[in-house]
């Protein structure tokens, strides 16, 4: 017996307690609490990500609800005008227009400078430019609806194309789900292989303390006892490598938001975080302490049944 009491001496068990020494691995010191850090911070850059992804989307879809773009696409300047001017006295006389504005040809010309060059529109022979009207409709827009406005322009501005302002957006929408998706799918994996490292320390630790394990239960602890010391240590962990995790990982969300705010894109400009986003990235640590303990304590209860 003197060497089981040895052994609980060294240990410091107190069965119920809030000590234990069963789990022997200095805090900081092992590879556990780091490992746990870098899975927070990739999980809070990958749920950053796919919220702010989110934020764009929903944004962009308010802002262009009931958007509509009317071309008038005609290469003589006074012919183009004239339609642009037509088409512009019939918008403005229906009902179910909201707002409308023609983009003046100067805008029109710095946003085709990159493309085009400083001299687009200006030379004789230069690539005749479309005169756009942004009109936005009361209520969705349809196909229908769509149909029913160009066959009222047609009269008056043959050269006239009605275009949702969706359907210019839509191939952005997908790939912006897409990478939705792909965070989502990012964040499973990086909690799957959380539990996978807090299953192999639980179990490189239940056989390094096997002897010890034996006489708890010699001395009449349970598993369920042993389970708690373990299910606490990795708790502690996963609570340091949590908070230095969650540091990190919002450091380089801010870094980042810093750098995509530099393009001056209203598209991007939409994305930031709201006061709720950042509760959700506050509370991953707080989930990967719940799932290191459940884990823990599944891990240690499933070998104990197995040992005895």
């Amino acid at each position: 017996m003197s060497r089981a009491q040895s052994l609980i001496r060294r240990n410091v068990l107190r069965f119920g307690g809030d000590r234990s020494g069963l789990v022997s691995q200095t805090r900081l010191a092992g590879p556990m609490p780091w490992v746990i850090a870098i899975m927070i911070a990739l999980t809070v850059m990958a749920a950053a990500g796919g919220l702010a992804l989110g934020n764009v989307t929903r944004n962009a879809a308010a802002e262009i609800d009931g958007g509509l773009t009317v071309q008038l696409v005609e290469a003589a300047p006074a012919e183009r005008n004239r339609q642009a001017e037509a088409a512009l006295t019939i918008l403005r006389n229906r009902e179910d227009v909201a707002d409308i504005r023609r983009v003046p040809d100067a805008e029109l010309e710095r946003l085709l400078e990159p493309w085009l060059g400083a001299e687009a529109g200006v030379e004789e022979d230069a690539i005749p430019i479309p005169a756009l009207i942004d009109v936005r409709l009361k209520g969705p827009v349809t196909e229908r609806r769509i149909e029913e406005l160009r066959g009222v322009l047609v009269s008056s501005a043959p050269s006239a194309r009605v275009d949702a302002q969706a359907e210019w957006l839509g191939p952005v929408f997908d790939a912006i789900a897409s990478l939705q998706w792909l965070a989502i799918g990012l964040i499973l994996l990086l909690a799957l292989t959380s539990a996978a490292a807090v299953w192999l320390a639980a179990r490189s630790a239940l056989g390094s303390n096997r002897d010890t394990i034996e006489i708890v239960h010699l001395l009449g602890g349970t598993d369920r006892q042993i389970a708690r010391i373990f299910q606490r240590s990795i708790a502690m962990d996963a609570a340091i490598g949590g908070a230095v995790g969650l540091l990190l990982g919002l450091g380089a969300t801010l870094l980042l938001g810093r750098q995509f705010g530099r393009l001056g894109s209203g598209m991007v400009a939409s994305g930031g975080l709201e006061p709720f986003d950042w509760a959700v990235l506050a509370a991953i640590p707080l989930a990967g302490i719940i799932l290191a303990m459940l884990t823990a304590r599944f891990t240690v209860l499933s070998a104990l049944r197995r040992m005895l």
